[in-house]
């Protein structure tokens, strides 16, 4: 094969200026437009291949030779080669997918190479397809160095798994894709055959003729083509049920056998309708591919989340790194994750710090600091460092699983309204066969072949599909966008309750609270410092002494001043700090006893009372806040309030379920006075019940239940878990914790409280699709029937028009997008 001397040898691309590679290959000097080339073509001489090179067609461009797969003794592990061998036993045979085949010559060269392998027992590459199957002795040969061997020759090939690789959904519409284009084939075909049928062959000598001719094109399509009907028909009459394809499957029956009887009868005044058959079968066929991508499209979400789970991961074993499949790895191994890689597993950072990006769990834009000690979630992604973790929780048990198997089974589920429907299919199956024989009867007294038509278009045109789809796209596309969004519904009657309910009781720490407390303001007498302003210098030095004490408190107050008084430096004499569970603490700070707490703990330590300070403690009280007093050598000479800030998305939220006249309710462990305060901050306008502890917040909901009210309750999914359960409709706030996600019927995966009003806008939207879906089909049917019964439709006409109607739901479940535009 002749190149020119600016060109690669192997693959005949223009070689770059200052790029050339020479080397002496077969005792000529030859010219490479890289080392990857060069490489390439000393194996192949070396192994005697170089007739490769001979049977490549003049001018044929190969491309340099692609990046060979990483990794491949990975492809060695049988728990790997599982998911794509059938057998692991020691002759194994696998397809791969091939990259840089261009031409037969490179399926010479792939054939020979492999076949000249020890252990190889048989290589057969398909140049369309790309792919190559091969047989081995594992006994004698590993695949990796099968695959290392055709990196060596130009070629990357990585295992191929048709079931993996498509889908079993994929593989659905691809048979129904196959079925559609043979009717098809054979429509194009019975369409000439009509003309001459229409144009007057009908009464000539070639009637008989065209009648076979017709006859063997409309067989097979039948077969073929109108299996899946004939099948599901079968199917639901085996099972006492009438299906939605029993119409279809009797009317193309009917219609042919009658055509076959004119056939071979000869009858002179019958006619054959082989064309209508195989037209509606065409029409239909089309109708339900259309029906196939629209769904898969509907319902892509769940496949969304499952591309998030890594396939492999890096384990730590022996002090070396492994690459192994992500089913192999078990629970308490050490997992390495470097920067840019999806964290493989749910486990806790032992080592090394990072970003790591967890919007697809949280909602949270901005990446999240993590150090050793904190939790990682599969499916999230490291961003900086390398870190170390110690697995938690594997494939379905991560938090990721259970979100994936939360959405499948709510789009799986059926809900209430479904279930009616589902009762009235049968119903109305045997209503249209019904009403095809009464039309058959009808038209019989005048026309036969009219009375075949009109019946058969009854049948057809009266198939249920679209109110069958009515409730199921409409609940799979709206947990699907949930689930993008950050709502997960558990069923679909989920969807169907909420859409009903007319009062929410929301828990307050926690959920309408951010849950931490945080100081407030600082009164000492001569000055005051509020959260947000600039602290004076002498408030600043009484934190760091109040800090020094309470930083051997475990008590949620002492959390909000050891972050007030971050940077505390002071120490406190250790062997006199004291602590009084429910009233305070003491110690001695830079030589000064110090007491933080109540007015109880001053007054059992001797402390003197300031009169100003207590004015303020009143008005705190009155406001429902919390306050601590702070007492140094004796005398008060501070007051410290501290509060649960509210969510800033709090107040909106209350103001707009009222705005959509649903009735709220503030639900407290708090006092009574503390609980109004919260309430008036949100707006007003609310029922409060306070002073109940988490064991009796289940005995609120059961009451509010008992008065006929239909009550969700939202609260943070742990010590709210046996009211969230109580309630028609549990929302449980939070990072989908195994506690929520048992307890709730709608886990909210951030802490946007956002998330309750557009979780109840999803309900009445799908709801709302759901009646107008089955409405849809109703019109449809009144009147499509009436038109089908007097004869003026015909079959094919009833074939365009059935599966209209189907994408007309389709289309309106898919309207249900619209309401996340926004968000």
């Amino acid at each position: 094969m002749h190149k020119e001397p600016d060109q690669c040898f192997h693959c005949s691309l223009p070689i770059p200026a200052g790029e050339r590679v020479t080397a002496e290959v077969d005792g000529s000097e030859r010219n490479f437009c890289c080392h990857g080339c060069k490489a390439v073509c000393e194996t192949i001489f070396a192994a005697g291949l170089d007739g490769f090179y001979r049977r490549t067609p003049e001018g044929t461009q190969l491309a340099p030779p692609p990046e060979p797969p990483k990794d491949l003794a990975l492809y060695d592990i049988d728990e790997v080669q599982s998911e794509f061998v059938d057998s692991l036993g020691e002759q194994r045979d696998i397809h791969l997918l091939v990259e840089g085949i261009h031409c037969a010559a490179c399926i010479w060269l792939i054939e020979q190479t492999l076949h000249s392998m020890p252990g190889v027992l048989e290589a057969r590459a398909n140049l369309s397809a790309r792919r190559l199957h091969v047989k081995w002795d594992n006994s004698v040969i590993k695949l990796s160095r099968i695959l290392q061997r055709l990196s060596e020759i130009g070629y990357a090939a990585v295992p191929y798994d048709p079931e993996t690789a498509e889908g079993s959904l994929n593989r659905s519409n691809r048979q129904l894709l196959y079925r559609m284009a043979f009717a098809g084939f054979a429509m194009m075909n019975l369409l000439w055959i009509s003309i001459a049928l229409y144009s007057g062959a009908d009464k000539g000598e070639f009637r008989t003729m065209f009648h076979w001719v017709g006859f063997a094109l409309a067989t097979p399509t039948l077969l073929y083509s109108g299996w899946p009907f004939f099948r599901g028909a079968w199917s639901g009459l085996r099972n006492f049920h009438l299906g939605m394809d029993l119409p279809i499957a009797i009317g193309a029956a009917i219609t042919y056998l009658y055509s076959l009887y004119v056939t071979l009868s000869g009858d002179p005044a019958g006619e054959v309708y082989y064309d209508t058959v195989v037209n509606f079968l065409f029409v239909i066929l089309v109708g339900r591919y259309l029906e196939a991508i629209s769904k898969r499209q509907a319902v892509a979400s769940t496949q969304r989340l499952l591309d998030l789970q890594p396939r492999v991961a890096t384990v730590i074993r022996d002090a070396e790194e492994h690459i192994v499949p992500i089913r192999t790895v078990k629970i308490g191994e050490q997992v390495l994750v470097k920067p840019g890689e999806r964290i493989p597993v749910d486990g806790v950072v032992i080592q090394g710090s990072s970003s790591v990006d967890e919007a697809m769990l949280s909602g949270e834009s901005q990446p999240l600091s993590k150090r050793p000690g904190d939790q990682l979630s599969a499916g999230t992604i490291n961003i900086q460092g390398v870190l170390h973790l110690r697995v938690e929780s594997l494939l379905k048990d991560t938090a990721l699983g259970r979100i994936i198997r939360l959405v499948e089974d709510a789009q799986a589920s059926k809900a209430p309204i479904q279930c009616v429907a589902d009762q009235i299919v049968p119903w109305f199956v045997a209503v249209t066969l019904g009403v095809a024989m009464a039309t058959f009867f009808f038209w019989l007294q005048t026309d036969f072949d009219r009375a075949l038509m009109a019946a058969t278009a009854v049948l057809i045109i009266t198939c249920p599909c679209a109110f069958g789809l009515a409730t199921p796209m409409a609940i799979a596309v709206a947990s699907g966008l949930g689930a993008r969004h950050g709502i997960l519904v558990r069923n679909g009657e989920v969807l169907e309750r909420f859409s009903a309910i007319d009062h929410i009781v929301f828990d307050k720490t926690g959920t309408l609270t951010k849950g931490v407390m945080s100081v407030a303001a600082v009164y000492m007498n001569d000055s005051k410092w509020s959260a947000g302003e600039e602290m004076p210098a002498a408030i600043k030095q009484l934190l760091s002494r109040v800090a020094a004490v309470e930083r051997y408190s475990e008590h949620p107050l002492a959390a909000a001043i050891l972050e007030a008084a971050a940077g505390s430096r002071l120490d406190i004499d250790k062997g006199s700090f004291i602590n009084q569970p429910g009233f305070g603490v003491g110690g001695i700070v830079s030589d000064q006893q110090l007491y933080a707490g109540t007015t109880a703990w001053m007054e059992s330590n001797g402390v003197e009372s300031a009169p100003s300070l207590q004015k303020i403690t009143a008005q705190l009280d009155r406001q429902g806040a919390s306050s601590l007093r702070i007492a140094v050598d004796g005398s008060e000479v501070a007051l410290i309030a501290v509060e649960d800030p509210l969510r800033e998305d709090a107040q909106a939220l209350i103001t707009r379920l009222k705005h959509d006249g649903i009735r709220v309710t503030l639900l407290s462990g708090d006092r009574r006075r503390t609980a109004e305060v919260i309430a008036q901050r949100l707006g007003g306008g609310m029922e409060v019940i306070a002073d109940v502890l988490p064991e009796e917040k289940d005995r609120v909901i059961a009451q509010l239940q008992s008065d006929g009210e239909l009550v969700a309750m939202v609260g943070d999914g742990v010590n709210d878990a046996p009211a969230l359960v109580r309630a028609d409709v549990g929302i449980a706030l939070g990072s989908g914790t195994d506690v929520s996600i048992a307890s709730a019927d709608i886990v909210l995966m951030s802490n946007e409280l956002e998330k309750v009003a557009l979780a109840s806008a999803l309900s009445r939207r799908t709801l709302r699709t759901i009646r107008q879906n089955i409405g849809i089909s109703i019109a449809y049917n009144i009147i499509m029937v009436p038109l089908a019964v007097a004869a003026l439709v015909t079959p094919l006409v009833a074939a365009v028009s059935m599966p209209v109607s189907s994408l007309l739901v389709i289309g309106n479940a898919a309207r249900i997008r619209t309401l996340f535009r926004n968000h």
